[in-house]
């Protein structure tokens, strides 16, 4: 199983799709996380409303802070396009996936920001 974390700044919103669909579609092949370099402490509403629509249930995870990672070995730690290089996380290969940050988008955006992450994360399972 390949380890891996996902990270933006509030980790409220793109790293927790992300984290959902690697459990979504990563059971067998991926240990996922998630977290922020500065954690807003809570998920953002949207991005629960929009995975309830592909039955994801969001709203039963939390915004958590890197240093809960402190000492944790990664395969892959993956920004979202944030900014951040998070050289506090261990990992032995780290990409920044440059996606938008969708949460003062429209509906119709916020889905394809939503799909653009579920296929990254379909391409990682595959890798």
């Amino acid at each position: 199983m390949k380890k891996v974390i996902f990270v933006c700044v509030e980790n409220s919103c793109r790293s927790q799709m992300a984290e959902a669909f690697g459990k979504l579609h990563g059971k067998e092949e991926l240990e996922v996380y998630s977290s922020g370099s500065k954690p807003s402490g809570k998920v953002n509403p949207r991005a629960i409303e929009f995975m309830s629509e592909l039955g994801y249930d969001l709203s039963l995870h939390d915004s958590k802070p890197l240093s809960e990672f402190d000492g944790m070995h990664f395969d892959y730690a993956i920004t979202m396009g944030c900014g951040d290089e998070c050289p506090m996380i261990v990992a032995d290969k780290r990409e920044d996936w440059g996606i938008p940050d969708p949460k003062n988008e429209s509906p119709e955006r916020f889905r394809e920001i939503r799909s653009i992450i579920e296929e990254q994360v379909k391409a990682l399972v595959q890798a």
